[in-house]
């Protein structure tokens, strides 16, 4: 049996509505135990919206887990703001994931599911990380990492992850496509079980530099690394590589920036994509789209994403045991 752990994401947003959507329709008590990390009056208030199929109980020390039921560990009582991000709601998200971090590292949790986190909630309470990645790197004291994006069509990783495009250019180094290339290539072989991955990397510059009239990072800095490693192929322009369907003839694709991979990726994904952090002694998972504060008080957001972060992360799980 594994055990997985979800966090709420920003109580403001749609995250408990799709983590309560999703428990409703994964739980199993014979096949998984269940934390789920969220303040106690907005679990109360949730379900009050859409009712569990099956029994909760308030987890107040850890050993009192049960598989039979739904495990609710609260983290205190937060007002709620449907719509809107807000001091308050940053720092309900930001314990939640401390909370099921501390978990992993009592040894309860094989998983980490995380609902959408708010960067503009995050920065009103004062916490400095960008997102989960980066959190989660700090965490573990790891600087071998990669954000990845998942589905059945298409696997994605970035050299940057969360900057503005004007610190792209510099942040573009053979270093940093090495590390990413090599988490990547790692994960593949770990995590999703390809013996030998077949790897395509995309060029920074438009026409992927034309032969250094446009950029010289691909002649420079880019080429560099894919000639000092087998089965990895490109640089590639980008618009002709997703245009020409080329990403079916590789095993996984390496972007330069966020929107280069991300626009195609949600264009081929949309609504069953997940965002996987590469690399890390947890296998953490989170849909690929954000809190939605504009239908979190309808009530009406869908659950795929979350469905199907959930079955990564079950998938990955098996592969690392085989490993």
């Amino acid at each position: 049996m594994k055990r997985y752990v979800f966090t709420c994401g920003d109580i403001n947003g749609i995250g408990p509505e799709i983590c309560i959507k999703t428990f409703n329709r994964i739980f199993n008590p014979k096949k998984n135990l269940i934390y789920f990390i969220c303040p106690l009056n907005i679990f109360k208030k949730t379900v009050k919206k859409i009712p569990l199929k099956f029994d909760y109980q308030i987890v107040k020390e850890y050993k009192q887990a049960y598989s039979s039921v739904l495990n609710v560990v609260d983290v205190g009582s937060y007002k709620q703001k449907l719509g809107s991000p807000t001091k308050i709601s940053g720092q309900a998200s930001f314990i939640s994931i401390q909370k099921a971090l501390e978990l992993f590292d009592l040894n309860y949790v094989d998983a980490l599911i995380t609902a959408p986190i708010s960067k503009y909630s995050f920065q009103l309470a004062g916490i400095d990380f960008p997102g989960h990645t980066e959190m989660l790197a700090a965490h573990f004291n790891s600087k071998l990492y990669s954000m990845l994006f998942l589905s059945n069509k298409i696997k994605v990783a970035l050299v940057t992850i969360h900057i503005p495009l004007k610190a792209v250019a510099k942040s573009i180094t053979k270093n940093n496509v090495s590390i990413t290339l090599e988490v990547l290539r790692n994960s593949l072989k770990n995590d999703f079980g390809i013996k030998q991955p077949k790897i395509a990397i995309l060029g920074l510059n438009p026409h992927a530099g034309e032969d250094g009239k446009i950029g010289t990072e691909e002649k420079n800095i880019i080429y560099p690394v894919i000639r000092k490693n087998k089965n990895v192929f490109g640089p590639f322009v980008p618009d002709a590589f997703f245009g020409m369907k080329k990403y079916l003839d590789f095993d996984a694709v390496i972007g330069m920036y966020h929107d280069q991979v991300l626009i195609p990726f949600k264009l081929l994904n949309f609504e069953k994509g997940v965002n996987y952090t590469a690399g890390l002694p947890i296998v953490r998972t989170s849909p690929d789209h954000g809190t939605a504060f504009d239908i979190a008080s309808k009530f009406v957001a869908s659950e795929v994403s979350m469905i199907e972060s959930y079955k990564w992360a079950e998938k990955i799980l098996k592969f690392r045991k085989l490993k």
